[in-house]
C-alpha cells in the first residue's frame, strides 16, 4: 500500500493565516498572539491587562487550552468577549482553528484582539495565524536558560513579558543573563518586567499596546 505523506501542512497554514489577516484589516483589529509554557502567566497577564487598558481600547479575546473553559471563564468575568478552543490534545492553535471562531467575535466591535496560545515553548512560534505580532510571557521561576533553550519563540515574538519578578530574591535566575541571551536571538526584542501579583510594570506594557494600535 502507497503511504500518502502531507508536506504542505505549513503552506496551507500561510494561505488561511492571509485570510485571517484579511478580515483582521477589514474590521481594523490588532492581533496579538501570546505564548508562553504552561503557567507563565497568560491569564493574569491579561487580566491585569485588561484592567489598565479601563475601557480606553476595546478588547476580545481567543483562548486556547488544550481542554477546560478555566481561563475563559476568568476573562468572561471581566465583561470582555472571550471565544474558547479546544484542541483536543494539539500543543499549538492554527489559522484554520482561529478562522473558525471569527465569525462568533464582534471583530468590528474590538481594538485588540489577545489570542491566548496553548502552553508551550515551541509549537506556537512555528504556525502564523494573522496576527500582527507574537509575544511571549516567560516566568522568572522557569530560569535564565529558556531564551537559548528554546529560540524560535524567542526569535518570533516582538515583545517579552517577564512575569513574576515579586519572585526573583527566591530563585537563581539572573535578569542579565535572560537579557542579554534573548536580544542575542532577537536585537529588537522589547523586554518588560512585570508582576502580576503587585501590578509593577503593567502600566508600561499597556501604554506600549496602545501605542503600537494607534500608530
Amino acid at each position: 500500500m502507497k503511504v500518502k505523506v502531507v508536506t504542505r501542512i505549513l503552506e496551507a497554514n500561510e494561505r488561511i493565516a492571509a485570510e485571517n489577516r484579511r478580515l483582521f484589516d477589514e474590521a481594523k483589529v490588532y492581533v496579538i498572539n501570546l505564548m508562553s509554557a504552561p503557567g507563565a502567566g497568560k491569564t493574569s497577564l491579561l487580566e491585569k491587562t485588561i484592567k489598565e487598558l479601563n475601557g480606553k481600547i476595546k478588547p476580545a479575546v481567543i483562548e486556547g487550552d488544550i481542554a477546560g473553559t478555566a481561563d475563559a471563564e476568568r476573562i468572561s468575568s471581566l465583561g470582555v468577549p472571550v471565544i474558547q478552543i479546544n484542541t483536543g490534545g494539539a500543543c499549538h492553535l492554527d489559522a484554520n482553528m482561529i478562522n473558525e471562531v471569527l465569525e462568533s467575535l464582534p471583530l468590528k466591535e474590538t481594538d485588540l484582539l489577545f489570542v491566548e496560545n496553548v502552553g508551550n515553548l515551541v509549537c506556537p512560534a512555528e504556525f502564523n495565524i494573522g496576527e500582527d505580532m507574537k509575544a511571549m510571557v516567560l516566568s522568572i521561576t522557569e530560569g535564565d536558560d529558556k531564551p537559548l533553550k528554546y529560540p524560535l519563540m524567542f526569535q518570533e515574538s516582538s515583545a517579552l513579558i517577564l512575569n513574576k519578578i515579586d519572585l526573583l530574591p527566591y530563585t537563581n535566575a539572573s535578569m542579565e543573563k535572560i537579557r542579554k541571551d534573548a536580544r542575542s536571538l532577537n536585537p529588537s526584542l522589547k523586554i518588560f518586567e512585570v508582576s502580576c501579583k503587585t501590578g509593577k510594570g503593567i502600566a508600561e506594557w499597556a501604554d506600549w499596546l496602545t501605542e503600537k494600535i494607534r500608530s
